[in-house]
Order: C-alpha cells, then sequence, then structure tokens
C-alpha cells in the first residue's frame, strides 16, 4: 500500500512513520511543497500517486490562531481545501486530522461524531472549515476528531509542564476544563487499523478525561516531583482564545467498526514518561 503523509516532521507524523512501517510511505513537509499552493499540491500528489494520503499538516498554534485568523484559515481552511481537490482528482481517499475544539464545550457528556459542531475559537472555526472542505469536495474521507495531544517531537502539555517544575516551587493550573489526553503513538496506531475500513467521521482520542490540573498532578505523581500544583480558573488564566469547558471525545465509529478503543490515558501517560527519560 502506498500512503503520503503531510505534516510528516510534526508530533503526529513523526509517529505514524514509526508505525507505519508495513506500507510504503511518503513523507511530506513544507519542504516539498506548499499546501496553500493549489497548483503545486496538485502536481506533487498527482506524480506520487498515494492509495490513502494522511493529512496531518497544520497550523495548531490555537492562541496564535486567535491573533492571527487569516494564517489558521490559509493553512487548516484553503491548505485542506487544496490537498482534497488533489485528493478528489486522482481518486484518493484522504484522513483529515481534526480537533475536539470544534465543538464549544457545552454539553455534559461526551460528544459524538454526529454532535453539531460550534467552536468558539479561531482555530476550532479553521479546522472544521477544513472538515467542510473535506466533506463537500471528496466523496471517500475519514475525518479523525483527536483532543490534548501529547508526542516526542513537538510543543505539548506534559513537556511543558515538567519544565515548569523544575523552574518553580508553584505551578498554576486550569481546573475547569476537561478532556482526554491523548498520545500521538497510539492515535497512529489505530489510524493504521483504520485506514481500510468504513469511511466517515471518526473521534480518536485515549480513554477516559481529566482536567488540565488533573493532567499536570498525575505527571507530576509519575515523575516522583513534588511541586506544589495549585489549580486555577480559566478566568484566571488569561489567554487569547477561549477553551472549550468540556470537549471528551466518545469514541463511538470506532466501537461500531468494531476497532479497539484505545487505553487509558494514565497508562499512555505513563509509557511515554518512561520513554522520555
Amino acid at each position: 500500500m502506498r500512503i503520503a503523509l503531510t505534516g510528516s516532521d510534526g508530533m503526529l507524523g513523526s509517529d505514524i512513520t514509526k508505525v507505519f512501517t508495513d506500507v510504503e510511505l511518503i513523507t511530506l513537509t513544507l519542504r516539498d511543497f506548499d499546501i496553500t499552493d493549489l497548483d503545486k499540491t496538485k502536481k506533487n500528489i498527482k506524480e506520487i500517486k498515494p492509495e490513502y494520503l494522511i493529512h496531518a499538516a497544520a497550523y495548531t498554534d490555537v492562541d496564535g490562531s486567535e491573533n492571527n485568523p487569516d494564517k489558521a484559515f490559509l493553512v487548516n481552511g484553503i491548505g485542506t481545501r487544496n490537498v482534497a481537490i488533489a485528493c478528489q482528482d486522482i481518486n484518493c481517499p484522504i484522513v483529515y486530522i481534526s480537533t475536539d475544539y470544534v465543538f464549544d464545550g457545552k454539553k455534559k457528556e461526551p460528544y459524538n461524531e454526529w454532535d453539531i459542531s460550534n467552536p468558539i475559537n479561531k482555530y476550532g472555526l479553521s479546522k472544521l472549515i477544513g472538515e467542510n472542505f473535506v466533506t463537500s469536495l471528496t466523496n471517500r474521507f475519514y475525518i479523525v476528531r483527536t483532543s490534548w495531544l501529547y508526542g516526542k517531537n513537538g510543543k505539548n502539555f506534559v513537556d511543558t509542564i515538567l519544565r515548569l517544575m523544575s523552574e518553580r516551587k508553584e505551578v498554576e493550573v486550569v481546573d475547569d476544563q476537561k478532556g482526554s489526553p491523548t498520545y500521538t503513538y497510539d492515535l497512529a496506531v489505530t489510524l493504521r487499523e483504520l485506514i481500510g475500513k468504513g469511511f466517515g467521521i471518526y473521534h480518536i482520542s485515549n480513554t477516559s478525561q481529566c482536567s488540565w490540573y488533573e493532567f499536570a498532578l498525575e505527571i507530576a505523581k509519575l515523575k516522583g516531583m513534588n511541586t506544589n500544583i495549585k489549580p486555577i480558573t480559566s478566568n484566571k488564566f488569561k489567554r487569547p482564545a477561549k477553551r472549550p469547558f468540556f470537549s471528551v471525545l466518545n469514541n463511538t465509529m470506532l466501537r461500531l467498526e468494531g476497532i479497539k478503543g484505545l487505553r487509558h490515558w494514565k497508562e499512555a501517560l505513563k509509557e511515554y514518561l518512561e520513554q522520555s527519560t
């Protein structure tokens, strides 16, 4: 099988390259072509002729998207449109990596794949625009929404908290936002299993949920650090972009498709920390 991967040098892309060893994986980065250029995107993907294309390239700076929405809309919206057009031209299914931030966080229970999206920040909106281009311009696709990603090759909450705990005696962490931390390696494993199954929208995240504060406590516990971690509200931690208070994803479509769910987020975190030591 011949699979192309955009954003191969990113956090998720790096783990996909480790997992997808049983296929011919064509790794693509900005150095190969700029996805915001339609003609170059179409030309390059046509020359590669993949059987599937995983579109992991994205602008993922949530606060940066709020300050510079046009960049987010260009990369996550128009860039995804261009990739979708290129894939449709050669009849190649696209796997688009999206986010829990397409939801507003007002629901009190985990979001299903068919729940109505209503992003409350520009990053979530830009990813939803990408979703809409995929569904309107292609007829064979996987839209994969995931949440709170961390992995070895990119800026993430786990590494940031570890750094702060090593520098300070007290660290303040938001306690009124809940989600499902997801290890990029686990996501990559499930993506490999998903490809070839039924098309559609899928939620893929590690099992169970926590707040950022509870996430930080578990990191400290596993690393044996005694830094004082203080819970605070979102109102006391001002950032340019609003975050949904509850963005836990229900992996319903995985279950209905007969694909094994991901392990508990604490188990995944433990492995990540052990391998990062």
